[in-house]
């Protein structure tokens, strides 16, 4: 361990591999597409067909690669010592480590001023709007007459025409034939471009030709086309070179197609596409209608389940009227009887309630209680008389008027108080004595007492 390492921080090592992966991805993703000029130096063509050079000036030089499927689109074979511009990728082959360019284009150096040229039309029609996305017109979707503009004799017309065989044979095809290369081109194909717009028969029109040089192709760079494919009322397809190949006319025309077979794929519809999906349509169709019979058939089915003869019906209606008047005439009869055990009834409580059999009870009811009153004031008058003179008989034996009778008097003050004790009195007292017949008033003079100790005198 090294003095300056902790066990607890320390980072993990990448491997060779992970370093020039990211590395790799570094590169690609800082330089997406680069131009390069330079000597070509160290060329090396093995079996598999791809090449391997170095591409160096006065003070550097970087390997490139250029596979295949890219050295095959070129003309004639560059040879050591040529000077080139090239276009590529910049990355980095992980197994050595080596910095490179995937070369995905090669021209001679000598083509810089029409590279040049390119790129000022290019800007010059930007700035005026020609490449504006708002003024491209849309495809039809299932175009009814398709125009070409290219060359008759080259592969191009003959590989749109089998893709169209292929995919829709029935579109019918004009050709609008024209050099696509040399002095002439250009003024060929804007020529080609105005006869389809005078035909008047194409709804899309393709202009294009296929793959070779940045000179061969020029035609298609120059501004007569661009202005004439921007003018032209049918929407365009530009199909020049092979996928790499970019031209003026591709940022001009409605849609740009990578190559000419490219172009009639995007145009034309797939006919077994069409095919599959009408067959699956009518499936469709069919399920639905057999669903839909089904579901008709069981509603017919049912409708005739519950649709029933008129006559039965009238019959049935029939026996119910009369099971209901039979009915409404049992009940009639069963009210009328009530009814009149009712009144029966009611008219025997009417005879029980007569009023002169009422007076005539309640008088004989009057009458008895009558009888039974008299007779019971009878008893109780002969027993209160009775009792009276019981009372009276003792009343008199305790009566003081009895006593008074047998020459007894009652003394009373002069205030009605009756004397008991003559020491209540005293000379010159007034005085009534209560005889059995009368009273006596009289004035005390004295007071002497009696037998019992008292003595009065008068």
């Amino acid at each position: 361990m090294y003095p300056d390492d902790s066990p607890t921080v320390r980072p993990r090592a990448l491997t060779v591999s992970e370093l020039n992966r990211q590395a790799r991805h570094l590169l690609e993703s800082s330089f997406m597409q680069a131009w390069v000029e330079g000597e070509l130096s160290g060329l090396s063509r093995p079996s598999s067909g791809h090449w391997y050079f170095s591409l160096k000036d006065q003070r550097a030089q970087v390997r490139c690669a250029m596979f295949r499927g890219f050295n095959q689109r070129l003309r004639q074979t560059p040879k050591e010592g040529d000077q080139v511009r090239i276009r590529g990728k910049v990355s980095l082959y992980e197994a050595r480590g080596d910095y490179q360019i995937i070369v995905e284009h090669l021209e001679p150096a000598g083509l810089g001023a029409l590279q040049q040229a390119f790129d000022a039309l290019k800007a010059r029609l930007y700035a005026e709007g020609l490449f504006a996305a708002e003024r491209k017109k849309p495809l039809p979707v299932t175009p009814r007459h398709i125009g070409v503009v290219t060359s008759p004799t080259g592969a191009a017309i003959h590989d749109i025409l089998t893709v169209l065989g292929r995919r829709c044979p029935g579109i019918p095809v004009t050709l609008y034939s024209t050099a696509v290369q040399g002095q002439a081109a250009t003024a060929g194909i804007v020529d080609a471009i105005n006869r389809a717009i005078r035909h008047n028969q194409a709804d899309v029109l393709i202009i294009g030709r296929g793959g070779g040089s940045l000179e061969d192709l020029w035609c298609f760079n120059e501004e007569a086309v661009a202005r004439a494919i921007a003018a032209c009322p049918i929407p365009t397809v530009s199909a020049v070179g092979h996928e790499v190949d970019v031209t003026i006319a591709d940022f001009v025309a409605d849609l740009r197609a990578p190559t000419p077979s490219a172009a009639a794929e995007k145009i034309s519809p797939d006919q077994s596409t069409w095919i599959s999906r009408l067959d699956e349509t009518r499936h469709r169709l069919v399920h639905a209608m057999t669903r839909q019979l089904r579901q008709q058939q069981t509603g017919v089915n049912q409708l005739t389940s519950r649709l029933r003869d008129p006559r039965r019906q009238l019959q049935e209606k029939a026996q119910r009227l009369d099971d209901m008047e039979l009915r409404f005439r049992q009940a009639i009869s069963q009210r009328l009887d009530s009814e009149r055990t009712r009144s029966d009834h009611l008219q025997q409580r009417l005879l029980t309630h007569r009023p002169d059999r009422r007076i005539a009870e309640h008088s004989q009811r009057v009458e008895s209680v009558r009888e039974r009153l008299q007779s019971s004031l009878g008893r109780q008058l002969e027993t209160r008389s009775q009792r009276l003179e019981s009372a009276a008989r003792t009343l008199n034996a305790v009566s003081p008027l009895a006593t008074l009778g047998r020459g007894y008097a009652i003394i009373a003050s002069d205030n009605q108080t009756v004397v008991r004790d003559p020491a209540t009195l005293a000379p010159g007292d007034r005085i009534s004595a209560r005889l059995a017949r009368g009273t006596l008033k009289a004035t005390v003079d004295s007071v002497h007492p009696g037998a019992d100790g008292t003595e009065v005198d008068n």
